[in-house]
């Protein structure tokens, strides 16, 4: 009996899964941490933000000089592709333990896509 193609199948296997059992991959642009992380992001306080991957997202103050990254916990499947998210919140900010939700379009409208825990609030400056 050949073996190789059993081999081959196991090693394209792992390939497939190193992805997501394996470290984060850096995201772009790398960012130096400028100040203590904040458990908690005062809405007012950013105006857009920046999906870096299925992990990290750039929350980027109005003027575009602040900028806090937030390394989820976990990978957020499906958030780079939808480039897009939703969050519910009572209050007048986002927090560590919110919950965001990548929205994916379909046809002519969007999904919500399944939960994801935020993290830490780390201001930085990003490399240019």
């Amino acid at each position: 009996m050949n073996k190789a193609p059993a081999a081959l199948l196991l090693l394209t296997l792992a390939a497939c899964t190193q992805g997501e059992m394996g470290e984060t991959p850096a995201p772009s642009p790398a960012a130096e941490a400028i100040g203590e992380p904040r458990d908690c992001l005062p809405l007012t306080q950013f105006s857009n933000t920046r999906i870096r991957d299925d992990h990290t997202i750039d929350f980027i103050g109005g003027t575009g000089n602040k900028v806090w990254r937030v390394t989820l916990p976990n990978r957020c499947n499906g958030l780079k592709s939808a480039n897009t998210f939703t969050y519910e919140t009572s209050l007048s900010q986002l927090c560590r333990q919110d919950i965001i939700y990548p929205l994916q379009q379909l046809g002519g409208s969007f999904q919500r896509g399944p939960g994801c825990g935020l993290a830490p609030f780390v201001p930085v400056k990003l490399a240019r």
